[in-house]
C-alpha cells in the first residue's frame, strides 16, 4: 500500500513556481498526497494540479500569482473565456483533486486594469486576463475552505467536470471589475456547492454550458445543488446562462441570501441548450439599481429566452419552480421569452418582496442583453463586445421600457403560469415612470 506523500514547501518571498510544481509532479507519480504551502508568501506563475494531488494553503498563506498574462502561458484550457485562454491554476482531466484552505489566493486582479468608465460604472479591463482556478474535464474535484480575493476574470471555472463538490469558500473581487465571476460550473454534473460566501461585480454562482473550439457544446449542466450560500453581485447572484449551447436539467438553489445585488435569480437562454426542472426555494434577496453598464438593474428574478446568434435559436425554459422567495428589489419581476421556444410551466409560489423606489430610474427597463448586437457590435458602434452596445442614438441595445411603465411581475411569451402565495408590496402612491397594473403580460 503506497503511503500518501506530505510535501511541506516553506515561504521564500520570491517566485516559487518551479518549486512548487516538482512537488506537484513527485506527490502525484508517487500515488498522490497532499502539498502544503506553508504560512507566508509564496509567489507562482501558472500552475498544473495532477490526479491525486491536494494543494493546500496552511493558515496564514499566501498565494500571490504572478500580475503578468505571459506567466501562464503554459497552462492554457480549452474553454476560451473574454479572449482568455489561460489559468493561474489548471487541471486537465486529472482525478481525485483538490484545493483547500484556510489560506488565501491574493488574484491581483488590480494589475488587469487598464481606465475607468464612470458612465457605465465599470474599470475598463485589460484585453487579456488569466483566470484563477481552472479546472477541465476532471473527476472527483474538492475545493474547500481557502479564500480568493481580487480576481482578474473568472474566479472558479470549472468545465466539463464530473463528482465535484466546492465548501466553504470565500471570494471576494472589486465589485468594478467585470467578469470577474465568482463560480461558473461550466457543463458539469453532479456537483454540491454549499456554505460559501461570494462578492464580485459579475456573476455570483452561474451555470453554463460552453462551446469548444468546434463550436459544439462541451457537454450538458445538470445534478447541481447550491445551498445555504451568500451572494453579492453586481450582475446575477444565482444563475444559468448566458452560455447555453448544452442543457441544464435538475438545478436547485436553496436556503440562499443575495445581498446588496443587482439581480437576485436568473435564466437567460440564448444558444440551443434546453433548462429543464429548475427550482429555487427559500431564498432571500436584496436587489438594487445600477448604471447601465451592469446587464439588469434591481429584479428579484429575470428569464429571458433570445435568439442572439442568426440560425441558432434559443433553448426553451421548461418546469420551473420559484417558491419561498423574501426581500426587496428595486425592479420587478421578468419572465421574457422573444425567441419562439418559449418559457413554459413556471410555477411561483410563497413570494413575499417590497419593490422600492430606486433612486437611478434603471430599474424601470427590461433588459434583454447580451444580443446580437453585444457578441458583434459593429465597428462604428460604442461600447464594450459581449457587455454593452449604444446605437446612432446613444441608447443601449437591448433596454426596452416596460409597456405602460414598470410593474410588479412582467410577463411575455410565457405559457402555463401558475401563481400562489405571491405578494409584492409597492410604494403608494406609485412612483412617476411605474405601472399602475402590478402584473402585465404580452405575447409576441
Amino acid at each position: 500500500m503506497t503511503t500518501p506523500q506530505d510535501f511541506r514547501i516553506e515561504a521564500i518571498g520570491r517566485d516559487a513556481t518551479s518549486e512548487i510544481q516538482s512537488a506537484i509532479n513527485t506527490v502525484s507519480a508517487s500515488g498522490g498526497g497532499r502539498v502544503s504551502l506553508l504560512a507566508g508568501e509564496h509567489m507562482a506563475g501558472g500552475l498544473l494540479l495532477k490526479s491525486g494531488v491536494e494543494l493546500h494553503l496552511a493558515d496564514g498563506a499566501l498565494l500571490r500569482p504572478i500580475p503578468d498574462y505571459e506567466a501562464y502561458r503554459d497552462t492554457t484550457v480549452r474553454v476560451i473565456a473574454e479572449k482568455s485562454n489561460r489559468g493561474m491554476i489548471i487541471a486537465r482531466n486529472a482525478e481525485d483533486v483538490r484545493i483547500s484552505g484556510p489560506g488565501r489566493i491574493e488574484a491581483g486582479g488590480e494589475h488587469f486594469i487598464t481606465g475607468d468608465d464612470p458612465d457605465v460604472g465599470t474599470f475598463i479591463p485589460a484585453e487579456f486576463r488569466p483566470r484563477v482556478v481552472v479546472f477541465e474535464g476532471c473527476r472527483t474535484v474538492r475545493l474547500d475552505g481557502f479564500q480568493v480575493a481580487g480576481s482578474p476574470m473568472w474566479t472558479l471555472h470549472l468545465a466539463d467536470c464530473e463528482d465535484v463538490v466546492i465548501r466553504n469558500v470565500t471570494i471576494a473581487n472589486d465589485r468594478r471589475l467585470p467578469n470577474t465571476d465568482g463560480m461558473v460550473l461550466d457543463a458539469c454534473r453532479r456537483v454540491l456547492i454549499e456554505d460559501c460566501t461570494i462578492s464580485t461585480a459579475d456573476d455570483g454562482i452561474c451555470l453554463k454550458t460552453s462551446a469548444g473550439p468546434d463550436g459544439k457544446a462541451i457537454g450538458v449542466c445538470e445534478d447541481v445543488t447550491v445551498r445555504r450560500c451568500n451572494v453579492s453581485s453586481l450582475s446575477c447572484a444565482l444563475k444559468l446562462g448566458t452560455e447555453s449551447h448544452g442543457d441544464f436539467d435538475n438545478v436547485v438553489f436553496e436556503d440562499c441570501k443575495v445581498s446588496t445585488s443587482n439581480r437576485g435569480l436568473g435564466l437567460f437562454s440564448r444558444d440551443g441548450g434546453q433548462m429543464r426542472n429548475i427550482r429555487f426555494s427559500r431564498i432571500e434577496v436584496d436587489c438594487h439599481e445600477t448604471p447601465d453598464g451592469f446587464w439588469g438593474s434591481g429584479e428579484a428574478l429575470t428569464v429571458t429566452v433570445v435568439d442572439r446568434r442568426p440560425n441558432r435559436p434559443a433553448g426553451a425554459v421548461e418546469n420551473l419552480l420559484v417558491e419561498a422567495i423574501t426581500g426587496r428589489t428595486q425592479g420587478a419581476i421578468n419572465l421574457v421569452s422573444t425567441s419562439g421556444a418559449g418559457i413554459r410551466n413556471v410555477a411561483l409560489r410563497g413570494i413575499t418582496l417590497a419593490q422600492d423606489h430606486g433612486p437611478l430610474g434603471t430599474g424601470r427597463r427590461y433588459d434583454l442583453r447580451p444580443t446580437f448586437a453585444d457578441i458583434a457590435p459593429s465597428a462604428e458602434a460604442a461600447g464594450r463586445a459581449n457587455a454593452w452596445t449604444r446605437d446612432a442614438d446613444g441608447q443601449i441595445v437591448g433596454l426596452i421600457d416596460y409597456p405602460g411603465g414598470m410593474p410588479a411581475i412582467y410577463l411575455k411569451g410565457v405559457e402555463g403560469l401558475t401563481a400562489q402565495d405571491v405578494a409584492v408590496r409597492r410604494p403608494a402612491p406609485l412612483p412617476e415612470g411605474w405601472n399602475a397594473k402590478d402584473i402585465v403580460e404580452e405575447t409576441n
